[in-house]
C-alpha cells in the first residue's frame, strides 16, 4: 500500500501538462482532538493520493492543517470525502485567488506535534476561548476606530510584500515571537482597546486570540479566514479594500496580487519591488527580494560569494556542502548581511 509520494516533482509536473485539466489550489485549517493522527494522516493519504490531491498538509493531535492542490473536476468528490469526517463537515475552504496547476508538485500529508508551531504550552490556557470571528465589511469597519489596533500576525518576509493600511507589522521570524511582543506593546490598553489581528488564512490568529484573552485582553477579534477570504468578499460584495500589495504564499506561487501597490523594495537596489525568490546556490537557499535587473546581474544570488559558489560544477558545490548541515538552520528569510536594502 503506497503511503508516501514516489514521484520528483519534474514527474509530476509532466504529469500534470500531460493530463490538461485546470487545477485547484486552496487552504483550510480546523482545531479538533485527534486520537492517533498517524492512522488519521494514513487514511487521508491513500484517500487523496487517489483522487490526485497535491499539496503539504500536517496532521497533529490538535487538529490538521491544509494546504493543496487538486484537479477541478474533482472538487466535489474531494469535498464529499471531507464531509464524511465529523469535524471537516461544512469546513471553510479558502479558495486561492491566483490558481497555477503546478502550485504543489508532491502530496505531503505529515505527522506533526503541532498544526503551528507556535511554541506555546496549551494546557496553561483554553484554546477554544478565541477571538470573535469578523467578516470582511466588519473587519472594515472596525479597522476605522480609532479604539482598534491592528496587528498583523505574520512574519516580516510576508507582510514586507502585503499587509493592511495602518497595521502593526512585527519585524519577526516566527509567530511565537511576535506574541510576546504584541503583549508588551499594548499592555496598557488591554481593556480600553480592540485588538484585531489577521494572518493568511486564519489558522495564526485562532491560537492568538485564545492566548491573548487568556492574557488579560478583554476586546478581542480576528478576520475570518485571513486575508483570503476577506480578498474574495471584497470582491463579492464590492467592498473597499484595505489591502496593500500582495499576500504572500507558502507554494511555488509564493505570492497573490491583491491591489496594485507595491510596497516593498529590491535588496540588492532597493528599488521598488515585491517578488519573492530564492538563493541560485543550493547550499545557500535565501529567500528574499531581487528585482528583473538585479536577477540578470547576480545570476539569481544573493551575493557574489554565492553567485561563485554556483558558477561551479555541481560535484564541487556538492563538497562544499558536506558538513554544513541544513541551510534553513543557517540562513533566515530575507536576513543576510549581504542585503543592503532589507
Amino acid at each position: 500500500m503506497q503511503l508516501y509520494n514516489k514521484l520528483s516533482a519534474k514527474e509530476r509536473a509532466e504529469l500534470i501538462d500531460k493530463a490538461g485539466k485546470n487545477r485547484l489550489t486552496l487552504s483550510f485549517y480546523q482545531y479538533a482532538k485527534i486520537g492517533n493522527p498517524q492512522i488519521f494522516r494514513d487514511h487521508l493519504f491513500i484517500t487523496w493520493n487517489s483522487l490526485d490531491v497535491l499539496g503539504r498538509i500536517y496532521v497533529a493531535h490538535e487538529g490538521i492543517n491544509g494546504q493543496l492542490s487538486l484537479p477541478a473536476d474533482r472538487f466535489n468528490e474531494f469535498k464529499t470525502h471531507l464531509d464524511t469526517i465529523s469535524f471537516l463537515k461544512d469546513i471553510r475552504l479558502n479558495v486561492a485567488i491566483e490558481q497555477d496547476n503546478k502550485s504543489f508538485l508532491k502530496l505531503k500529508v505529515k505527522v506533526r506535534n503541532k498544526i503551528v508551531a507556535d511554541g506555546l504550552n496549551d494546557d496553561t490556557f483554553d484554546v477554544t476561548n478565541k477571538g470573535v470571528h469578523v467578516g470582511a465589511e466588519a473587519f472594515n469597519e472596525l479597522i476605522e476606530d480609532e479604539k482598534t489596533v491592528l496587528v498583523d500576525m505574520r512574519n516580516h518576509y510576508e507582510s514586507e510584500i502585503g499587509h493592511f493600511k495602518n497595521a502593526i507589522t512585527p519585524d519577526v521570524d516566527t509567530f511565537r515571537e511576535s506574541l510576546d511582543i504584541i503583549e508588551d506593546d499594548l499592555k496598557p490598553h488591554k481593556e480600553d482597546k480592540n485588538l484585531v489581528m489577521y494572518c493568511t488564512g486564519g489558522i495564526r490568529c485562532e491560537k492568538a486570540s485564545a492566548y491573548f484573552k487568556h492574557k488579560g485582553f478583554k476586546n478581542v477579534y480576528q478576520l475570518e479566514g485571513g486575508i483570503i477570504e476577506y480578498t474574495r468578499q471584497v470582491k463579492e460584495e464590492n467592498l473597499e479594500n484595505k489591502f496593500l500589495g500582495q499576500n504572500f504564499v507558502f507554494d511555488d506561487r509564493r505570492a497573490e496580487r491583491i491591489s496594485d501597490d507595491v510596497i516593498a523594495n529590491c535588496h540588492q537596489c532597493g528599488n521598488p519591488f515585491d517578488v519573492h525568490t530564492n538563493c541560485a546556490n543550493a547550499a545557500c537557499h535565501l529567500l528574499f527580494i531581487q528585482c528583473d535587473s538585479c536577477k540578470e546581474n547576480m545570476e539569481n544570488c544573493c551575493s557574489t560569494e554565492c553567485m561563485e559558489i554556483n558558477r561551479l560544477p555541481y560535484e564541487a558545490q556538492k563538497e562544499l556542502r558536506k558538513g554544513q548541515g541544513n541551510s534553513n538552520d543557517i540562513f533566515k528569510k530575507g536576513r543576510s548581511e549581504s542585503l543592503k536594502f532589507k
